[in-house]
């Protein structure tokens, strides 16, 4: 009945550690089935097969089934993307396409300036200009 219950208050945490309670609940409970040993072997072997599950087997589903890393988007995405320079871009002007759209830019060093035709990397946006700088 543990088992059953720890199980099922996983599918609300998510985190692998109810189930692996579960799990040695679960065990704990068929060994008592078939033994007849003390309650305090029943509460040893719990506690061995459960951190066993934690230890060996948690690690393992949490790289398997855990949530993946958040995928960028947005403006957030655009940061290490090439653009084209299309109009001078310097300290107080310029011109990138970047992703098919056309954008304000300024360099990421004020005193460089990048002529039309290069190849920027998009450092960062700030508000509506792309930050870029030509790179090594």
């Amino acid at each position: 009945m543990a088992g059953a219950l720890l199980a099922a208050a996983e599918a609300v945490t998510g985190g692998f550690f109810l189930l692996m309670l579960a799990g040695g609940a679960l065990a704990t409970a068929a060994i008592t089935a078939v033994t007849d040993f003390p309650v305090w072997i029943d509460a040893v072997v719990f506690g061995v097969v459960s951190l066993a599950l934690v230890v060996g087997i948690r690690p393992a589903m949490l790289r398997r089934f855990g949530v993946p890393p958040a995928v960028p988007t947005n403006i957030a995405a655009l940061s290490g993307k090439q653009a084209l320079v299309l109009q001078e871009v310097g300290a107080n002007a310029g011109q990138v396409k970047l992703d098919g759209d056309v954008w304000t830019a300024r360099p990421l060093d004020v005193t460089e300036v990048y002529l039309p035709g290069t190849t920027v990397t998009v450092m960062e946006i700030d508000g509506a200009t792309a930050v870029v700088w030509r790179g090594p």
